[in-house]
């Protein structure tokens, strides 16, 4: 109560006579200044904090610290990129991008389908069989080393 008067007074009288008149150490008021300051800044990390993760579970978990920081900008809250980061790593928060499920083979083409002339036998013994490319280690042994 003391320090709240003190404090909302500062302009009108010097805080030494203040302190002096209400029994309190210009000390003790100094300290209590400054562990307020501190105290109100965490408040408003925190209200950031609760604001970030708002517009990450609205964007569905899809934004990162650069669209976060860009919502945040168009709300007049104005933090650096890598500020938000940071917190949203403290957080847990990451953005996960789902891909699309993409259809790479289209069954239902009007075009002629060659015929299977290897019936899906791969396997050769020799060199040329079946039309394989295949070799196997020992004739590449005896080529290269004549």
């Amino acid at each position: 109560m003391r320090y709240n008067f003190i404090l909302r007074n500062e302009d009108n009288y010097p805080v030494e006579k203040m302190c002096k008149c209400m029994k309190v150490s210009k000390n003790a008021y100094y300290h209590w200044v400054k562990i307020k300051c501190v105290i109100s800044s965490e408040t408003t990390k925190v209200k950031l904090m609760k604001r970030i993760r708002v517009i990450f579970e609205e964007s569905r978990q899809i934004y990162g610290s650069c669209r976060i920081q860009k919502k945040l900008e168009r709300e007049g809250l104005i933090y650096s990129r890598s500020y938000i980061g940071l917190l949203m790593k403290n957080m847990g928060l990451k953005s996960v991008l789902r891909k699309k499920y993409v259809v790479t083979t289209d069954s239902k083409h009007t075009f002629p389908v060659a015929n299977n002339e290897l019936n899906r036998d791969f396997s050769s013994l020799k060199l040329g069989e079946n039309g394989s490319l295949t070799l196997r280690i020992s004739e590449l042994m005896s080529v290269g080393n004549p």
